[in-house]
């Protein structure tokens, strides 16, 4: 696997691995020759010069670090699209159908795309740019994937038997599975964040602060790890990861435990998996994966009580089943 530095109107810069320890200094040496390009101007009142005045606004440099740059990118798609050089005045709710259409075979790309679309004319509105917002009204695509895939009981179990206690893998199924965090919280939790019993997490992209009791089993693990180190997951280098190295390193503790297609975030969907099962509501389950609406928690609540209504419904069938068959007999009947 290679890694690059990429930027528009850049060359590229070959960059060392994520785990080693050049690979920072590299990195910030490339991002600041293109700090030093001034960047393209787009012709003003075009939907391209909207979204580079949106990505200057207080709400833009609000978001989290890894939120702007994954805004940035798809903002940079955008901007190279035909219809980016219109007069944003130019715009109704049907242009967006179809430009939103356009990603129509990745449903969820759709939805990126209008929801940046909401952000930056919604903006435009504020700002006095625009009367309306040509967005209004315009439906989501029906998302028939379910992202990352929510790890099983059964590969849990796998990877548990592949990774003894006080591994460095073991140690990272528990903090993602024991936490709820995405793995960009995960990489920056230190023993110093341990706090009566709790960890504390500020997350990188809401900026919520959670504190999380820890679970008896996260507490084996982290009783293997000294008070001394930085963070409680370390490279082969004693640095911390990045959470792109350690998306690319998780993946190959998975691969070595015959588990393939399943991420970190799996695994923060298989915690609130578990706590549906387990009974807890949306709001608890909120209280430990930070998420700001229940609309996504609610998915998970809904599916265990799906499975225990269902479970239940059928046990009663069953239960008036032999009543009649008791009867039956009872009258000599067969």
């Amino acid at each position: 696997m290679r890694h690059y530095f990429r930027k528009p109107g850049l060359p590229r810069v070959k960059l060392p691995d994520p785990e080693d320890p050049g690979f920072w200094e590299a990195y910030h040496a490339a991002l600041h020759q293109a700090d030093e390009i001034e960047p393209e101007r787009h012709a003003a009142g075009t939907l391209a010069a909207l979204a580079d005045d949106w990505m200057r606004t207080p709400a833009y440099k609000q978001l989290g670090p890894a939120t702007q740059r994954n805004y940035a990118r798809l903002l940079l798609g955008i901007q190279n699209e035909d219809f980016a050089l219109h007069q944003i005045d130019l715009f109704e709710s049907q242009h967006i159908r179809r430009f939103v259409a356009r990603k129509a075979d990745t449903p969820a790309a759709a939805n990126h795309r209008l929801r940046l679309f909401r952000l930056i004319f919604a903006f435009a509105v504020e700002d006095g740019r625009l009367k309306s917002d040509p967005t209004a009204g315009v439906k989501r695509l029906k998302e028939k994937g379910e992202g990352a895939k929510s790890w099983s009981e059964d590969e849990i179990g796998r990877y548990e038997a592949r990774w003894e206690t006080g591994s460095t893998p073991r140690l990272a199924l528990a903090l993602l599975l024991y936490t709820g965090q995405r793995r960009s919280d995960v990489v920056r939790m230190m023993p110093r964040d341990i706090v009566d019993g709790m960890i504390s997490v500020q997350q990188v992209k809401t900026g919520t602060r959670l504190f999380i009791p820890i679970h008896p089993l996260l507490a084996v693990e982290l009783a293997t790890v000294p008070l001394s180190r930085g963070t409680y997951l370390e490279t082969a280098f004693g640095k911390p990861f990045s959470p792109d190295g350690f998306a690319i390193r998780f993946a190959k503790w998975c691969d070595e435990a015959g588990l393939e297609g399943l991420s970190p975030h799996g695994l923060r969907k298989a915690a609130a998996r578990r706590m549906a099962e387990a009974g807890c509501t949306a709001h608890q389950i909120a209280a430990i994966t930070g998420h700001r609406t229940l609309a996504e928690v609610q998915r998970y609540t809904l599916a265990a009580d799906q499975k225990r209504l269902a479970g239940e419904a059928m046990a009663k069938i069953g239960a008036k089943e032999s009543f009649t068959e008791r009867k039956s007999f009872t009258n000599g009947e067969k």
